[in-house]
């Protein structure tokens, strides 16, 4: 298979396994050359030890500052520091700003102050931006003391608004013409730049006071006649956005629209930077990450590589809640104890109430707050969205609940035991269904993320409210 057809994601594997055997090797040699007696022993440790390091250096050299990201993140404490020292110093700040939130703070602990303000000053405006909240403030005051006015602006500007705002998201380097040039004039303008800044598909039409009036799209720069002034090819209404629109707005109007760039304005309509697909991609990444880590309890991306003191730190917050939850779940039962020992069969079955009203609650929960993060729901329409989940848990609990009634009934030879299993997963799908659109609802109406420790909270409903519902059916009617 040719090198080209690997997927990417296979390729970087084995570059990560490529780079673990390199210092597997390396560990293994340096430490047999070490036990050796024999002359020059120093002397010939040392060239080992060059030989290996170069041998990696090479390496890192010809991957792509992402793919050295994804190997650092990859690899245990010990062996991404003695990796990172052998990254070359330029290009240290593309790396840092590639790497998760925790290995970034892990690489800067080893960092000098003067490595530090190396890195940030290799960096764009709004790059040390993203790169500002992790690093020392004596090093932060000093690198901002190092750019220019222009730069400083821009930096400020780029660290004022929130994480979740389109000014968080948009970069400076843009290429801006003037309304009255001829295309021929544009073209040899272009052709004096080494590189075009990335992504980008039109030019922005700007006034003297940097107005934004229209943007030049590269395709009807190519395709147009030479002699045609800016202006007689130009979109003079193009989508734009505001440094303080939502940054999950913007993401929806470039999949809607099918962007790759799109102008900022001030409320004057005056040009600030733009916002490209790769800002958006990086976004919605990096949201849908932090949407997994709060379904699941987690406060924050964890290094998986971390001290048992971290980790504990991160994860103990809604461990704490769910033994909460599992202990009231524990004194429903203990509420029920004397009917679960005149009828063992309750035992068995009552965790599969539970069980599918967990799943059917997450089913909802998962919907719910997809649809909030794209902007499909707000609190307004909470009863019609309810109404609808109800319908649809009555429907499964008539169907699956008769189900379950059918077998339990066929089990243990009980019309009235298969009676109340259909009733307790029905009833306990309907608590699921009506649950699942109110914690969402109800988190979003406090300003918290609908997702945070949704299916912590879904499972403990479901659980509590199950085990009620089927053992005090059971207790009413069959004993």
């Amino acid at each position: 298979m040719a090198e080209d057809d690997i997927k990417p994601r296979d390729k970087v594997q084995a570059q990560l396994k490529e780079v673990q055997e390199l210092l597997h090797r390396h560990v293994l040699v340096e430490s047999l050359v070490h036990r050796q007696d024999m002359p020059r022993h120093d002397l010939i440790e040392g060239l080992v030890h060059k030989q290996h390091v170069a041998e990696l250096t090479r390496k890192l050299d010809e991957l792509h500052p992402a793919d050295i990201a994804y190997i650092l993140e990859a690899l245990p404490l010990d062996e991404r520091r003695f990796l990172w020292e052998l990254v070359k110093a330029e290009r240290d700040g593309d790396i840092l700003l590639e790497v998760s939130d925790a290995v970034r703070e892990s690489l800067i602990e080893t960092m000098a102050p003067e490595e530090l303000k190396a890195a940030a000053g290799q960096l764009d405006a709004d790059e040390l931006a993203d790169l500002a909240p992790d690093l020392p403030d004596a090093v932060m005051e000093d690198v901002y003391l190092s750019l220019d006015l222009e730069e400083r602006a821009q930096l400020r500007a780029a660290m004022s608004y929130p994480e979740d705002a389109v000014g968080a998201l948009m970069d400076f380097e843009m290429v801006t013409v003037r309304a009255d040039m001829r295309l021929e004039v544009v073209l040899r303008y272009l052709r004096r730049f080494d590189e075009l800044p990335d992504h980008t598909d039109q030019l922005f039409v700007v006034n003297r006071a940097e107005q934004l009036i229209g943007v030049l799209p590269f395709t009807a720069l190519l395709i147009s006649d030479v002699d045609k002034r800016v202006s007689e090819v130009m979109i003079t209404d193009p989508f734009t956005l505001r440094p303080d629109d939502k940054a999950e707005d913007a993401a929806t109007a470039f999949e809607r629209y099918d962007l790759v760039s799109a102008p900022v304005v001030t409320s004057e309509n005056r040009l600030m930077g733009r916002v490209t697909v790769a800002d958006v991609v990086d976004y919605i990444r990096e949201e849908a990450e932090s949407e997994l880590l709060n379904q699941a309890g987690l406060r924050e991306e964890e290094d998986i590589f971390a001290s048992v003191l971290d980790s504990v730190k991160n994860r103990w917050a809604w461990l704490a809640v769910n033994l909460v939850t599992a202990f009231v779940a524990s004194r429903v039962i203990g509420v029920f104890e004397g009917s679960i020992e005149k009828l063992v069969a309750l035992a068995a079955l009552m965790p599969i109430v539970a069980g599918i009203g967990g799943n059917s609650g997450n089913q909802t929960i998962t919907m719910i707050v997809r649809a909030m993060a794209t902007g499909q729901v707000s609190g307004e329409s909470g009863k019609r969205l309810l109404k609808k989940e109800m319908g649809v848990a009555l429907i499964n609990g008539v169907v699956w609940g008769g189900l379950l009634g059918a077998l339990a009934w066929w089990l243990y030879g009980s019309a009235e035991l298969g009676a109340v299993m259909t009733v307790a997963t029905t009833l306990n799908l309907l608590l699921a269904a009506s649950m699942g659109v109110v914690i969402p609802l109800t988190m979003q109406r406090f300003g918290r993320d609908p997702a945070l420790g949704s299916s912590v909270l879904i499972t403990a409903c479901t659980d509590s409210g199950g085990f009620f519902i089927f053992l005090g059916l059971a207790t009413l009617f069959l004993l």
